[in-house]
Parts: C-alpha cells; structure tokens; sequence
C-alpha cells in the first residue's frame, strides 16, 4: 500500500521535471545576448523592409499610461539613454484620463528629448489598457512596436537588441518576447518575488521555443504593426482588462506559428517594479490569473494545471508522511524532484537576468507556494477587482 502512494506522489513531480528539462533547452537554444553584442558587425545583413514612408525609423515604442507622472520621469531617461540613434525610433505614449500632470509632463518632455515623442490623448468614454495600446497603434509610424509599461526601466542596449535580432533573423518574424526583472518594491517577500517572477519568464521563453506559447509580458514585447491589424488586434477580448499581451501572442501564433520567438539578451532586460505590499501583489496576481478562463489555446491551462497539481501534491505529501512515516523517502524524492527541477530551469534564466543569487530563496518559495496558488487561482476564477482606481473584471 506504501508503495502504491508513493507512486502516485512521485508521479506528477516526475512529469514536472520531464517538462522542465524539455523546456529548459528550448530555453539554451533561443538567441542570446552573444548574437547582438556587436550589431553593426552584421550591417551587411539586410534588414526587415519597411512598411511605412518612416525613412529609418525603425520601432514605434508604446506606453500606455494612467496617473503615470511620477514614474515617467526614469523611463524617458532609460529611452534616452538607448544605444540605438533616436532617429530610429519614436515614443507614443497614450494617456488614460491621468489627473495627476501625466499629459502635462509629457507634453514639456517632447520639447527637449532627442527623439520623437507623441501624446495620444483617448476620448471621453474610452479607458484601458488595450484601448490606450490600440489607439497608439493606429497612430505609430514605424513597421515594428515595441511595448513596454509606464513604471518600467529599459536597459541601454533594449532596442539595440531587437534591431539586432530582427537583423539576423533567419525567418520572418512577426512577435517577439523580451526577459522582464523584478527590482525591489520594498517588502520582506522581494527576492521570492523576483525568483517566481523569473521562473514564469523561463516557462514564457521555453514554451515560446517549443512552439506551445503560454506567456509573455507588456512590459517588454515587439510586433510587427501590419500583422497586429491582420489578427484584430484586441477586437476578440476588448471586453478583458487583462490579457493585452498573452492573447496577442496566441493570436499570433495561430497565423504565423514560426513566427514568433524569445530575445534571451541581458541587454533586452526591462526592469519593473514588483508589489510594494502583500495586498498589491494579491491584486496583481488576481488581475493576471482574470484570464487564465478566456484562453483558446489548450498549452497554457495545461501548463497552469501541472504547476498547481504538483505543488498541491507536494504539500499534500508532507500531511501524509506526517501520518504515515513509511512515506517519507517517497515524498523526499517527490520534493528533491520538484525542486531540482526548479533549480535547472532556472539557472540560465538568472543568469540572463544576472540575479543568480536569487536560487537560495528556492525552497522557501516552494512552502509558500501552494496556498498562494490556490487563493490567487480561485480568486482569479471569481472575477472582478480594483486596478488603476477603477473596477474591472
């Protein structure tokens, strides 16, 4: 009987580490800083065509932006600081009815800047992010956008390193994916944070190479404009709050399922701040697990069940050694499984976001993780909560 348990303990873990070490070299297998450390060493490579009479304006940034007037100020001086000429991108950043100087601060910036900033101001009765991102679409001039968020900080070498993949591409790409870090929002749970946050960009990056995309983030991906009108942009899913970018990517991948990939370079890394507080990060979960029902494609609710399942198996195993001693090394392996696991998955992630330190809050986490998963599940399953002073579902 022992060993009919133990069995069924070890399974799930055991297909866990299965599809880790799948994905993990899907992860060592996607572009690396190494290929775009020297740009202007490929200039003989011809680059994406473009689309528009931009001339060499090579990326539209967008910003979707509410009551943002206090964390502008770092980004424009993170875009500022890009290694790429400002004559080759431009800014759009779309104001949601800020009240707090959003429009203002923006409008004194585009006077000094040295590249071409745009406020895009949405009418009366029209709110959200993805009709702030939709409205800045219409309106950027550029072939490709990059989207990043309001409070994020770019790194020097961010577009840079989508011109260089973009440059060397051996296919025609339509969607890229970029690596986002957690900086310290001032909480005691900080560097769990980041861990789990860079666990969920190495799933992102390994299913993307797998051709199974689960996830991705708005505060740093890139899409070609004409395919963003070719699939309906936001059309099917206006209605969710959530959702701009992960529904975007499915989409995308249904129609160009090569076309679609992950930048693995540190210099593409987009800092963003996490949840100062445990009720912040609570809503933030909530408001991301919002869409986990309206997806159309079956990889991402697989993926969500193995994760929960192991980990709730895990925590169940712990009770039944507690009562039943004679199951203990069955759920020591199940746990050494799961959290070796973790560790592999994870090592060339940290290292891309150059946060290797971060591996020693590993079984901490993984305490922790179950009943967090469970409430923001449920949670999210409910619907509705509270984002940028609004009520949304």
């Amino acid at each position: 009987m022992v060993a009919v348990v133990g069995v069924a303990l070890l399974l799930g873990p055991v297909l866990y580490a299965g599809v880790w070490a799948w994905l993990r070299k899907a992860i060592l297998a996607a572009p690396t800083a190494l290929a775009f450390s020297r740009v202007a060493a490929v200039a003989d490579v011809p680059a994406e065509p473009a689309t528009s009479p931009a001339g060499n304006l090579r990326f539209s940034v967008l910003i979707a932006a509410r009551d943002e007037a206090t964390a502008l100020p770092q980004l424009l001086l993170a875009l500022q600081q890009q290694t790429l000429p400002p004559s080759q991108f431009e800014v759009l950043i779309a104001d949601d009815h800020s009240a707090d100087g959003t429009a203002a601060l923006v409008n004194a910036a585009a006077v000094t800047l040295p590249f071409s900033l745009r406020l895009i101001s949405l009418p009366a009765g029209v709110t959200g992010k993805k009709a702030a991102l939709a409205a800045a679409v219409a309106q950027a001039r550029a072939a490709w956008v990059v989207c990043t968020d309001a409070d994020c900080c770019p790194a020097p070498g961010w577009l840079a390193a989508y011109a260089g993949l973009l440059r060397t591409s051996p296919q025609a790409l339509h969607f890229v994916s970029g690596p986002v870090r957690l900086t310290p929002g001032g909480a005691w749970f900080d560097e769990l944070l980041g861990l789990e946050f860079a666990g969920l960009v190495g799933v992102g990056a390994g299913c993307l190479g797998r051709g199974r995309p689960t996830m991705c983030n708005g505060a740093n991906l890139a899409f070609r404009r004409a395919t963003f009108h070719e699939v309906g942009g936001y059309a099917d899913n206006q209605g969710l709050a959530s959702g701009d970018d992960e529904f975007l990517l499915h989409k995308i991948h249904q129609r160009y399922p090569a076309g679609v990939r992950f930048l693995a370079a540190s210099q593409a890394v987009v800092d963003t701040p996490a949840p100062g507080t445990l009720p912040a990060l609570l809503r933030q979960r909530v408001r991301w697990a919002s869409k986990w029902p309206h997806y159309r494609t079956a990889a991402p609710r697989q993926l969500a069940l193995l994760v929960l399942g192991v980990n709730v198996s895990l925590a169940l195993g712990l009770g039944l050694a507690l009562a039943w001693p004679a199951l203990g090394p069955w759920v020591a392996g199940g746990w050494a499984l799961k959290l070796g696991a973790d560790a592999w998955l994870l090592a060339p992630v940290l290292g891309l976001l150059r946060r290797r330190r971060w591996l020693a809050w590993l079984l901490p986490l993984q305490l922790l993780y179950a009943p967090y998963a469970l409430a923001v599940g449920l949670a999210g399953r409910r619907g509705g909560y509270r984002w940028k002073g609004r009520q949304v579902r």
